[in-house]
């Protein structure tokens, strides 16, 4: 019997390789080249995730991936509505709580357009719905669980959160995208990556109660990306939703202990999924 051996490191050197190699390159490239150049970096951990997992000699992974893909039927669609609900609670929590700093009672309402413009992948809501859609198949098909597979489900999470969120740093400086606004003011770049290493505690969430779907860690995705760029928060009301987001985390985290804490799957993940050994 042998059992496979996830290599992450592995995954994330070649994602961060197959992403910033096109991305550091479309910082100095405008028009129809760096939408190329953005839209090859957005879908190089898919690429990534793929490759590997169909290259492993792993009849278990393949499967899992199949499953994890066109298994519709095993979402947990309440749980998906009830993680976007309560994203958009804590978009509420933050704007009210943000009143008492001076923020307009006016972020209670949708901004006429996205807020970056001209990275040329088609429209803005065309660019967040890939974003949602083609991250998730290199996150939630091989990323989180060759994390996972070596620890519990909280350490996986927190490393999770770091790696993702520093993998969007060549983004503050390509013109147009939403983290390139944010150079405005440095607190507001901190933010950022501060900022999803909470929200990594969540969508883990989402994807284990789901099943480890990763259709349901799409639609929780886009929902997050549509409501950070459509309600009309100031960058000050970001920050304090960071705060509010990671309070929620840490609620997650402690109603779900056995979940975030169990070890029964490391060393076993593929196995401990499906009651076998592979040959």
């Amino acid at each position: 019997m042998q059992t496979y051996k996830y290599r992450p490191v592995l995954f994330f050197v070649l994602a961060y390789l197959f992403t910033w190699i096109f991305w550091i390159p479309a910082i100095f490239t405008g028009g129809n080249a760096g939408a190329v150049l953005m839209l090859t970096g957005l879908i190089a951990p898919a690429v990534v995730s793929t490759v590997v997992i169909l290259t492993s000699g792993s009849a278990l992974l393949k499967k899992d991936l199949k499953i994890k893909l066109i298994g519709f039927y095993k979402v947990k669609w309440m749980n998906v509505l009830l993680a976007v609900l309560l994203f958009a609670g804590m978009v509420v929590c933050s704007i009210l709580l943000s009143l008492a700093f001076g923020q307009p009672l006016s972020q209670f309402s949708f901004t006429e357009d996205f807020s970056f413009t001209g990275v040329g992948i088609g429209s803005a809501l065309v660019t967040v719905t890939l974003a949602s859609i083609i991250e998730e198949v290199g996150w939630k098909g091989y990323c989180e669980d060759s994390i996972g597979a070596y620890m519990n489900w909280f350490m996986e999470s927190l490393i999770f959160g770091v790696l993702w969120s520093f993998w969007h740093f060549p983004l503050i400086f390509i013109r147009g995208t939403y983290q390139a606004g944010l150079m405005v003011n440095p607190l507001y770049v901190i933010n950022f990556f501060i900022s999803g290493i909470p929200l990594g505690f969540i969508i883990t969430w989402v994807y284990l109660v789901s099943d480890r779907s990763i259709l349901a860690c799409m639609i929780f995705h886009l929902a997050v990306n549509f409501l950070q760029e459509k309600i009309a928060m100031t960058p000050e009301t970001k920050c304090v939703e960071t705060i509010v987001v990671t309070i929620a985390a840490a609620v997650i985290v402690v109603m779900n202990r056995d979940m975030f804490f169990e070890t029964r799957h490391v060393g076993k993940l593929l196995e401990t999924r499906y009651g076998v050994a592979e040959n």
